[in-house]
């Protein structure tokens, strides 16, 4: 689970003033229009196609394709397109299980051995409950020696890789994401069911919504069109503005490479699902009432953070994560070839969602969506943060953001050189400031390397990380972007810089 999401600025403007209404047509944040951030993204990044779609419930007012599906074949990237979504297939699992609860075909606390006898011994008590908060403690198969992330092995060989692997910790006691969680929840959804775990999705979420571009990598044959090149639109109308599966690449040697659409089998019910943005906007919405999930304690207890069974509250269920910004939740992450990203803004005074698919693997699209937002409702993303500044938004307090920095500084061997309180410095002046504080760190064989080449980058080495809660009680990280000071020191050595920002 992360510890930050992200807001980054390209332009300082005086915070907004009276609320724009919904249905603006200038979707632009601080001075910048979306399409603009999209495309300076996709140049920074190197993505050959992304998607984005936008809800204002009950509408998608905005539905956009930018780049190429294939770098290879004439396919651009449309609002039909259909991407690989990676971990937000964690949320339709999720969706089924609660809808077998509801019908009574499965409880959340059984053991998972009552669905599925034969597994590892160690594994028997796990509870489906443990499965969906990632709580179980159950070895990540992706992780395993002989896992190939461009295979395309069916779920019995992908519990083998892990089965006499030891538990990460004792179940109810963590969280960490592991895939063989959602992979045994699938195999729970076909055995409760009596259905493959395709055919049940398709059947209760799929069909239901009418997602013409949401189906499995099975699917190909008989719900996408795979003609290269094209010549069919002249005659056939499903080939007008086709449903077509874009293309996934990773990077090796520098360069892009393809990967196999077969490789999302083996994130069976995790990251096996495909779609377009448009789709999952759609499927967002329907999560909002009953159509999906009918009962509200069942839709609160997959939507809000979880209680462990040892009372911690952990900011995180079913591959969603939460912040403190009232009613926010995001998922995200890569598979083979593609980046995915979902975020619902669900306070009755917000109630925007962004969805982007883009087809490299390894991006981090969650500052890039979270601008997308703001631009759509003034201070979804942070407030007052001027030109050169990079704030990410953390799911913690202060006090447990800084432990948490330091804890990952410590990790990595980058000494801590001071912290300061200034919300307590305020207090002994007599004064009073939400908390606020500065973490002063930096890696001497690092920093000496710039100041070598300029001594005057001196002045903003040490690095500083700044952490404070703004009015609404969101908490924030945020520091300089180091582009710009590079920039203004005529600093040549990309690579200790981009070393630094990492």
């Amino acid at each position: 689970m992360a510890l930050t999401t992200s807001s980054s600025f390209a332009q300082s403007t005086p915070p907004a003033s009276a609320e724009a209404p919904r249905g603006k047509p200038a979707l632009e944040t601080r001075g910048t229009f979306i399409d603009q951030r999209i495309a300076e993204f996709m140049d920074k990044h190197g993505v050959p196609g992304l998607a984005m779609a936008i809800v204002q419930a009950p509408y998608i007012p905005r539905s956009a394709g930018y780049g190429r599906a294939s770098l290879t074949h004439d396919e651009l990237a449309s609002t039909r397109t259909a991407w690989n979504i990676g971990p937000i297939t964690q949320a339709f699992t999720a969706v089924a299980v609660f809808q077998l609860y509801e019908s009574q075909k499965l409880d959340i606390r059984d053991a998972i051995e009552k669905h599925l006898p034969g597994l590892p011994a160690a594994w028997g008590k796990t509870t489906v409950l443990d499965l969906l908060q990632h709580a179980s403690g159950l070895p990540d198969y992706r992780t395993a020696k002989d896992f190939e992330a461009d295979g395309a092995l069916m779920p019995d060989a992908l519990i083998k890789l892990v089965a006499t692997a030891p538990l990460a910790f004792e179940r109810g006691t963590q969280v960490r994401q592991s895939a063989t969680n959602f992979l045994l929840l699938g195999l729970i959804v076909e055995r409760a069911s009596g259905m493959s775990f395709r055919d049940f999705v398709t059947r209760h979420q799929i069909d239901p919504l009418g997602l013409r571009s949401t189906f499995f990598v099975d699917d190909f044959a008989t719900k996408a069109c795979t003609d290269r090149p094209h010549n069919r639109f002249k005659s056939e109308i499903p080939f007008i503005n086709p449903i077509e599966p874009a293309t996934g690449y990773h990077v090796i040697d520098g360069k892009l490479a393809a990967t196999d659409p077969k490789a999302s089998a083996n994130l069976f019910a995790f990251g096996s699902l495909w779609s377009s943005a448009e789709d999952i906007s759609a499927w967002d919405i329907g999560l909002a009432g009953g159509i999906l999930v009918k009962n509200d304690a069942n839709r609160a207890l997959i939507y809000k953070p979880t209680t462990l069974g040892n009372g911690t509250v952990v900011p995180a269920m079913a591959g969603w994560e939460f912040t403190r910004h009232p009613g926010f939740m995001e998922i995200k992450g890569s598979s083979p070839g593609f980046s995915a990203y979902l975020s619902r803004f669900t306070a009755a005074e917000d109630l925007v969602c962004v969805t982007l698919l883009a087809n490299k693997e390894g991006l981090d699209l969650t500052e890039l969506a979270r601008d997308i937002a703001d631009s759509y409702k003034a201070g979804l993303g942070a407030v007052g943060v001027p030109e050169g500044i990079v704030a990410r938004e953390s799911k913690f307090t202060v006090d447990e953001t800084v432990s948490l920095l330091e804890a990952r500084l410590k990790a990595g061997n980058v000494p801590v050189f001071a912290v300061f309180d200034h919300g307590k410095n305020a207090e002994q002046a007599g004064l009073q400031l939400r908390p606020t504080k500065v973490l002063v760190f930096g890696n001497p064989k690092v920093g000496t390397r710039l100041m070598q080449e300029n001594q005057a980058v001196a002045l903003d080495l040490p690095l500083r990380l700044s952490v404070w809660e703004d009015a609404r009680g969101r908490v924030w990280v945020g520091r300089h972007a180091l582009g710009p000071i590079a920039a203004e020191y005529g600093l040549k050595d990309g690579g200790t810089v981009a070393a630094m920002a990492q």
